[in-house]
């Protein structure tokens, strides 16, 4: 008996950032040096997105100022506390889309769920938001909830180890796995490289999966977990004064060339090339590029990794489930193996072999949430 990932949902915030007028808003700032002027449209330019969404409305200039642009233009920084405090108040409505967003494609009623598993890594607050998913879905209280926290990019993978766990331990357990995450609450000017390819390349969005024994969708076959100490001081997430400091060096997309094959090797049969669909986490154009050489993968097989950079950016945990989802979307016949794989701190590579079984469950373009329940009180 195989767990299943019976429907991805999706939610992003109604905010719709163009690279190109962010691009310029962050190379205007009058505190950025020579190093900086040359680094933000150089990062931007290569960075291979084209939108992504946010829950802060100042950071598109055609919108009003606010707490994190003044009317002047000009990029404020506000403390820590500040940013989980909207965090704490902006979070819980993307959460709670996206796994009302799964449940409806999954026709499981939202009763039915016996474990609920809940991912975040951009801010922290209790009580949480999955208690918000219990009380606005409709789960019952006596639910059994588990929260992932400060894994990054590749927290979805334990989460859907947890959840085939608890699947494959109880034939009749429903799991709802929930990740959300509000990257660009940790934005700010800088002249630190780092900061300016995050800056360049984070976005907001929820993503949930239904996940139960057996049924139709995809099944989860088998995980793999593999640790790069050498890549530990060059992809980290700490917590400073002002936000979430992300270091991601451009040797963390050379290390993954290296590594990758390694990495996933457990899962595969036969060559890389062999499994037509592969669900990339794309942290970055860099990334996707090297792991596209390093596997001999045609561009077919990367196609939803390249679809959902472009379109959304790197919302953290929750975007490997909306490269599935983009793969599902594009229907995959019975029986199709997919790969996944993403990459956190550590450097640590997460993988998952599935298999696409029985009949798609017919998906929706990527919704977002109403402005009204996400972000009345900032108009």
């Amino acid at each position: 008996m195989s767990a299943t990932i019976r429907a991805i949902g999706t939610a992003v915030p109604p905010t719709t950032l163009d690279q190109v007028a962010v691009r310029d808003l962050f190379a205007a700032q009058p505190g950025l040096g020579r190093l900086g002027r040359r680094i933000v449209p150089a990062a931007f330019d290569a960075s291979a997105v084209e939108h992504r969404h946010t829950v802060l409305p100042e950071l598109d200039t055609s919108g009003t100022p606010g707490p994190f642009r003044d009317g002047d233009g000009a990029i404020h920084s506000p403390t820590t506390g500040m940013r989980n405090d909207r965090y704490r108040e902006l979070a819980p409505p993307l959460f709670v889309a996206s796994a009302r967003d799964a449940l409806d494609r999954s026709g499981v009623d939202p009763a039915a769920i016996t474990h609920l598993v809940t991912v975040s890594c951009t801010g922290f607050t209790q009580p949480g938001p999955d208690l918000a998913i219990v009380a606005e879905l409709g789960l019952r209280r006596t639910v059994f909830r588990h929260h992932i926290g400060f894994m990054g990019c590749c927290a979805a993978f334990p989460a859907l180890r947890s959840a085939a766990a608890f699947a494959e331990a109880d034939p009749t357990a429903v799991v709802l796995v929930v990740c959300a995450e509000l990257c660009t609450l940790h934005v700010r000017a800088s002249d630190d490289p780092d900061q300016i390819v995050a800056n360049s390349v984070f976005g907001d969005g929820a993503a949930a999966a239904v996940v139960t024994a057996d049924g139709p969708g995809l099944r989860l076959d088998a995980f793999a977990t593999t640790v790069v100490p050498e890549g530990a001081s060059e992809m980290a997430w700490n917590i400073g004064d002002e936000g979430f400091e992300m270091v991601l060096s451009t040797a963390v997309p050379k290390l993954v060339g290296a590594t990758v094959a390694d990495a996933v090797g457990p899962l595969l049969d036969g060559p890389a090339a062999d499994v037509p669909v592969w669900a990339v986490h794309p942290g970055g154009r860099a990334i996707l590029d090297r792991t596209q050489e390093a596997l001999a993968l045609p561009d077919t097989a990367m196609a939803s990794s390249r679809a959902v950079l472009r379109d959304h950016g790197n919302m953290s945990s929750a975007t490997v489930l909306f490269v599935l989802r983009d793969a599902m979307d594009t229907g995959l016949a019975d029986a199709t193996p997919v790969i996944a794989l993403a990459f956190g701190p550590g450097l640590t590579v997460e993988s998952a072999r599935l298999t696409a079984v029985g009949t798609r469950i017919a998906t929706d373009t990527v919704g977002a949430v109403a402005e009204p329940e996400l972000a009345a009180e900032h108009r």
